[in-house]
């Protein structure tokens, strides 16, 4: 009977249409005029009973590697709300309160990837729930670096909030929150909030954050780390050591928040900082409010990866302000934090640099459409179907650059005059809520694409619930890539000799594009002058380094196994591991796959653990 009880809870309702906003707090009145979508991720039923606002009060205890906190909510119901849900996936629960008062709780049975729900009763009337709760020791959020300097930190997006904190673990959900956090002296505390910029002597933090966020958004880090301002609303938290290379290589923070709120709108979040993680962070960056996580495999020396910084800029008004209502949705996060990042290196840096930033794009775009139309033809498509899914399916190129080309695509049938106003118009009317497909295109439809014509050279249908990419894709024009490829050709050919390969003069984008495209059929020794003319297995950028071992692996030059070896242990970012040990194994070198990857499993995230546990730890 308990199976069959939560079974039906299961698939949330949530609100995708009037969440609450700063400057509407008391939404209870508004709760059921709700626009309503399903999330086939979370239990949580916000539409009978819901969190607008969490006090966390917790410890972090690096020596037993666990968290153990309260979660005070203040919730609001339904006039017929029995209970309020919320998601947990391998937390212990310790006990429960409604204003204060004990009572029994449910855990229902575990789903995979989704975890259970905590179901609370409730009296007529209820205003607050406190969970007393400690982490497992597999809580998938969480990453404790060890070494000379523990650290850590965590990663909430899709739906691991729920294996550090009980929440309404939904990005149609959302709150404002405030902390106190306990963590060991000597040590700074950082989360997606109002931050300090100097170590606590006795290692208590309080945290405010006054604007309502999805639970995704929700982060923690603990580390010893500095922090150094690089613009009055901007500036870096790294280790001491990185800190001075950190600030240089970010510097120009500043000038993209100034072109970003010229482009589309103020920036809501007062202020822009970053914080350098350790190098087992398993992304490029992860947008959290106030405190973009980065790797610091772009720290390069030459600025010549902040695009990524723009990324997750751009991911204050598309994501941040503007939420997927369910992860089914992912486009309208990443397709337009993709479009958004072009604008922004377009303003800072020229449209010749952005467009060369748009044909790497698109050649990725191009690769993974080949590989999921061989697979399931309906991953091609902007809207998704992730039920009984793990939501990380749908984290790929087709959100992010099928998405992007698709608004490209409006904006090159409707013309930047009417688009760039419609679309900061966009973020500015739903500023706070989330949007799910069918609601945005509606919007598109109704404030944009009223004209029949322009409609149907835009061909929605065909991005958004079509496979594969449609036949008006814009074309990439790019000059100076353009020429890199004929370079390559004839380089291949042995028509250009390596040393009159301009590769200094080179930015980073010219350099990655002729690498990547080497084909496999190439000779081992001809990778070797390359390295012998430009050392590239010394490179300081982990772009073009990431490049030079996939193609290296691929053609069979063996002597970058040492130097692989070094960047497979060092390195968690998924981007870089799953192409590198895919290229191991599918070249007959699975020994030395599993062999690297005992070594460095231990300091991946789980993100990283659960995409190559399959590839490298199933049997022969």
């Amino acid at each position: 009977m308990q199976t069959r009880i939560y079974a039906a809870l299961f698939a949330a309702t949530v609100f995708c249409g009037a969440c609450e906003s700063p400057t509407s707090q008391d939404s209870k009145s508004q709760t059921i005029a709700m626009n309503h979508v399903t999330d086939h991720h979370s239990y949580s039923r916000p539409q009978e009973a819901r969190t607008p606002h969490l006090h966390w009060v917790a410890t972090v205890d690096f020596q037993q590697q666990r968290i153990q906190g309260t979660a005070n909510y203040r919730i609001e119901t339904a006039p017929d709300a029995e209970r309020i849900i919320l998601d947990v996936n391998g937390l212990s629960i310790k006990a429960v309160r409604v204003d204060g008062k004990s009572v029994d709780f449910q855990l229902g049975p575990v789903q995979p990837f989704i975890g259970q729900p905590l179901s609370i009763p409730l009296s007529p009337g209820a205003k607050e729930v406190a969970i007393d709760y400690a982490t497992g020791p597999d809580a998938g959020a969480l990453l404790w670096v060890d070494g000379d300097s523990p650290f850590l930190f965590t990663q909430s997006q899709a739906i691991l909030a729920r294996t550090w904190i009980p929440c309404q673990d939904s990005p149609g959900n959302r709150m404002t929150y405030t902390a106190e956090v306990q963590v060991p002296q000597g040590m700074m505390a950082l989360m997606s909030a109002v931050n300090p910029q100097s170590i606590s002597p006795d290692g208590r933090y309080a945290f405010e954050m006054n604007q309502p966020i999805p639970s995704y958004l929700l982060a923690l880090a603990v580390g010893d780390v500095s922090f150094e301002a690089v613009g009055p609303r901007t500036g870096v938290y790294a280790p001491a050591a990185m800190l001075e290379e950190s600030v240089y290589e970010f510097a120009e923070m500043e000038d993209m928040l100034i072109a970003a709120e010229a482009l589309y709108g103020p920036y809501a979040w007062e202020r822009y900082d970053l914080l350098v993680l350790p190098g087992a962070f398993p992304f490029g960056g992860m947008e959290n409010p106030r405190l973009t996580f980065v790797t610091p495999t772009i720290l390069a020396g030459d600025r010549s990866l902040v695009s990524l910084i723009a990324h997750e800029l751009a991911h204050s008004w598309s994501g941040n302000l503007v939420t997927n209502a369910t992860w089914e949705d992912f486009w309208l996060n990443e397709g337009f934090t993709v479009y958004f990042e072009q604008r922004i290196m377009e303003a800072v840096y020229g449209p010749e640099m952005s467009e060369m930033l748009v044909a790497l794009s698109h050649q990725g775009l191009v690769d993974e459409v080949e590989a999921l139309m061989d697979v399931n033809p309906d991953d091609t498509h902007l809207k998704l179907h992730l039920k009984d899914r793990d939501p990380d399916d749908g984290m790929n190129a087709i959100a992010y650059d099928k998405g992007y080309f698709f608004l490209r695509t409006i904006e090159d049938v409707v013309g930047r005059a009417a688009w760039d106003p419609f679309l900061k118009q966009y973020f500015t009317e739903h500023a706070f809520t989330g949007m799910d497909t069918e609601r945005f295109l509606s919007y598109l439809e109704s404030h944009l694409l009223q004209d029949p014509d322009k409609k149907a050279a835009v061909n929605i249908p065909a991005w958004v619930y079509g496979p594969g990419l449609p036949a008006n894709c814009p074309q990439v024009r790019s000059t100076r890539i353009a020429q890199v490829d004929v370079l390559r050709a004839d380089w291949v050919a042995g028509k250009v000799a390596t040393s009159s390969l301009p590769w200094n003069q080179w930015v980073y984008q010219e350099q990655y594009r002729f690498l990547s495209n080497l084909p496999d059929d190439l000779s081992p020794d001809r990778l070797r002058e390359l390295d012998a003319a430009f050392h590239l297995t010394q490179t300081r950028n982990n772009e073009i380094l990431f490049a030079w071992l996939e193609r290296s692996i691929r053609i069979g030059n063996t002597t970058v196994h040492a130097r692989l070896e070094e960047f497979l242990t060092t390195v968690g970012r998924r981007k870089f591991l799953t192409p590198l040990y895919k290229g191991l194994l599918e070249t007959g070198q699975i020994p030395l796959a599993r062999s690297i990857y005992q070594k460095a499993r231990p300091g991946y995230h789980k993100v990283a653990t659960q995409t190559l546990d399959p590839m490298l730890l199933s049997k022969p």
